[in-house]
């Protein structure tokens, strides 16, 4: 027997018993251990609590974030059963814990319909804690259980507690050995909590995170409650964007075809975008499915119909295709499936093929009524995807330029420095602004993965303009080409060449509307390539202060880096109170742009892996990012002013304000034009005599 096969025998085979083949690969369960496994550990039993909800069992459902960084998850369902398991002959509440594929979901008895019906969900919870507790209020008891690593640290208890009690109460600590992130995101969870309580009507959800307290010492709460549907969904997501003619009602349709439920809301605004989600058992299928293929192919066909019929199109013209026909609709689609078959553990596409015909039976005959009966709104939907489509065809051989470029042996621009090393998940690209900029940059960086790309200008606001105008501008081009992933529908992030994509920018306004542009761009047309965490934005310094004397033995080094203009004052001020200014300070360098900094600033600063500072870009929620962006980057210039006010400079805005706050006001905070307390989040009142509320609001991203 060769020597390669003597390592290999029946002694090779191991048996994963109970929840350890969780722990050996928790991505099979729970998608990674950062971010998006972290979060969905939550989704997994929040999950169950809507399925006591669907099933009539259930109406409010309270998640704390404690400040250990654990989280309990308390609802008033059925509780979790915890008599002896007739097969098991131990309590059903421990075999749901341990054992994969239990539960009470496989047939249609305890529930019709369900989010968790794989029997893993909290068995994986279980498996991936340090510190779980669970308890199971039925049958006037309380069931106690507690585990570590999925195995039990003490036996079920059970005492009396009346009769009027009833739910379950989930209390875990994720595994720090296995979780790279272990700290639970408010905004990131919000976000979700948001869209259940528009598709679970009347449950409610309350949020606490006892981490943080207001000013009046209360921990900060939210209670998420929605009547009205999937409807009041669609009127969420409108948000700043217009209506393609307000007067006309949302389309609605519900259908039940063979215990399966169907249920589609949509409207069309005057974006350029299309807003498609898709729900399966209120569980969010970002990479779509059946219901989703079925919604795009009916709506367009419907559409052509109409537009045939009612002459918009002649005979012999072409048929409108589904990207032209979808340009400025927002829709939701949501459905109930006793027994869906979803594609991985993390249930992100739907399987069934069955449901294509459900859903296109459900919308086809009622969106013909409702074109009929709303001719106007049938006109301009055909209309606007008339534009659409001469813009797609003037965009074609751009598209097709870049196409060539992406297939194949990679034809990098021109104004790319590129790097040695051949692993992309390696590889990191600058994009900055200016030859003098870039020039340091590239002198900074580290030639083995780092690549730099000049950036002439700034890029095309796309909010404001179709893809062919996009295409005609070459450093979008640019970027298009560098990335090899393509964009749109055409997006591919496996054939990414870069595992960070990071902004670096002037450390002040200029920079930060460059930063925004450039936001606008990845959001629209590459938003998997911000949801996959590959997107970072570096922060660059603004001044630097040299240090002798006291200040210079207080730092233990001859300079310190400012990033904030308001931060100077309380270096300055504070930091430095009591020592003699022109003995202990040499002098204070502005950097008016990267071009100034010098290599090795640039590098120690914005460049070097362990002295840079740089921030993931996190779309925390979907609804709120879109408010900012169509309110920031869009055509109106008043509706951008009520936000500014209501948003920014009202208690409102204590909330976080959403992916582009970060870009587009931060630097207005840092510069001291307007005050924001570090504690609360509060904006102080602006000063009117700077008129910096109409200077930006007229501004032209």
């Amino acid at each position: 027997m060769s020597e390669n096969k003597k390592g290999y025998g029946a002694e090779s085979i191991q048996v994963l018993e109970g929840t350890e083949g969780i722990r050996k690969r928790p991505s099979m369960y729970i998608g990674d251990t950062a971010n998006r496994g972290l979060h969905h550990l939550v989704y997994e039993v929040i999950d169950n609590s809507i399925d006591e909800a669907m099933a009539g069992r259930g109406s409010q459902v309270e998640v704390i974030i404690h400040p250990d960084n654990s989280i309990s998850i308390r609802d008033d369902g059925a509780g979790i059963p915890a008599a002896i398991h007739p097969k098991y002959n131990k309590p059903t509440l421990e075999v749901i814990l341990t054992k994969l594929h239990s539960g009470g979901k496989f047939d249609d008895k305890a529930y019709k319909v369900s989010g968790g019906l794989h029997g893993v969900g909290l068995a994986a919870v279980c498996a991936l804690s340090e510190d779980f507790l669970v308890k199971s209020y039925r049958d006037g008891k309380i069931y106690t259980q507690r585990y570590k690593a999925g195995k039990k640290v003490t036996e079920m208890t059970e005492e009396p507690i009346g009769d009027n009690n009833e739910g379950t109460l989930i209390h875990f600590k994720p595994d720090t050995s296995i979780f790279t992130v272990t700290e639970f995101d408010y905004d990131y969870l919000a976000g979700r909590f948001k869209e259940l309580s528009y598709l679970t009507n009347k449950f409610k959800i309350i949020f606490v995170d006892k981490r943080r307290k207001n000013e009046n010492g209360e921990y900060l709460t939210n209670t998420y409650y929605a009547e009205g549907g999937i409807k009041a969904f669609v009127e969420a997501s409108i948000g700043a964007k217009q209506r393609l003619l307000p007067e006309v009602p949302i389309f609605y349709s519900f259908a039940e075809i063979e215990g399966n439920v169907v249920e589609i809301a949509l409207t069309y605004t005057d974006s350029y975008q299309e807003t498609l989600k898709g729900f399966v058992n209120n569980i969010n299928t970002t990479e779509g499915g059946t219901h989703i293929s079925g919604l795009k192919t009916i709506i367009t066909r419907t559409i052509n119909k109409f537009a045939k019929d009612f002459k918009i199109l002649k005979d012999n013209e072409s048929n409108l295709s589904g990207n032209d026909v979808r340009e400025g609709i927002i829709a939701i689609v949501s459905v109930k499936v006793p027994d869906p078959m979803f594609e991985g553990q993390t249930k992100t596409k739907l399987g069934n093929s069955e449901i294509e015909g459900y859903v296109q039976t459900a919308v086809g005959q009622p969106l013909t009524n409702w074109l009929v009966d709303n001719q106007a709104m049938g006109k301009q939907i055909i209309n606007k995807a008339i534009l659409a489509r001469r813009a797609r065809e003037a965009a074609k051989k751009a598209k097709d330029l870049i196409r060539k470029n992406t297939s194949g042996r990679v034809n990098l621009p021109g104004k790319l420095v590129s790097a040695r090393t051949k692993d992309p998940m390696k590889r990191e690209l600058y994009l900055v602004e200016g030859q003098s900029a870039g020039g340091t940059a590239v002198k900074g960086r580290d030639n083995e993965f780092q690549e730099v790309l000049f950036l002439r200008g700034k890029v095309l606001n796309v909010e404001k303009a179709r893809l062919n105008r996009a295409l005609e501008n070459a450093e979008i081009r640019n970027i298009i080409t560098a990335l090899n992933t393509g964009i749109n529908e055409d997006f591919d992030l496996s054939k990414c060449r870069y595992g960070k994509v990071i902004l670096l920018t002037d450390a002040d306004v200029d920079g930060a509307h460059i930063a925004t542009l450039l936001f606008t761009f990845f959001y629209r047309y590459m938003k998997p390539l911000i949801e996959d965490g590959r997107l970072y934005i570096a922060r660059p310094p603004l001044f630097r202060v040299n240090l002798k004397g006291e200040a210079k033995k207080l730092f233990g080094k001859s300079y310190e880096y400012i990033y904030k203009e308001n931060d100077l004052d309380v270096f300055i001020n504070l930091t430095l109170k009591g020592m003699d200014l022109d003995g202990d300070v040499t002098n204070i360098n502005r950097f008016k742009g990267l071009g100034e900094m010098n290599a090795d600033q640039l590098e120690e600063t914005s460049m070097d892996v362990n002295s840079r500072t740089i921030d993931k870009v996190v779309i925390n929620d979907d609804l709120k990012s879109e408010e900012w962006l169509v309110n920031l980057m869009g055509d109106n210039v008043e509706p951008r002013k009520d936000f500014i006010r209501n948003k920014v400079f009202t208690e409102e805005g204590t909330e976080k304000r959403g992916l582009f706050y970060d870009i587009a006001f931060k630097e207005y905070v840092d510069q001291g034009i307007i005050s924001d307390d570090k504690d609360t989040g509060d904006f102080d009142e602006y000063d009117p005599e700077n008129n910096f509320l109409e200077e930006l609001a007229n501004f032209e991203f």
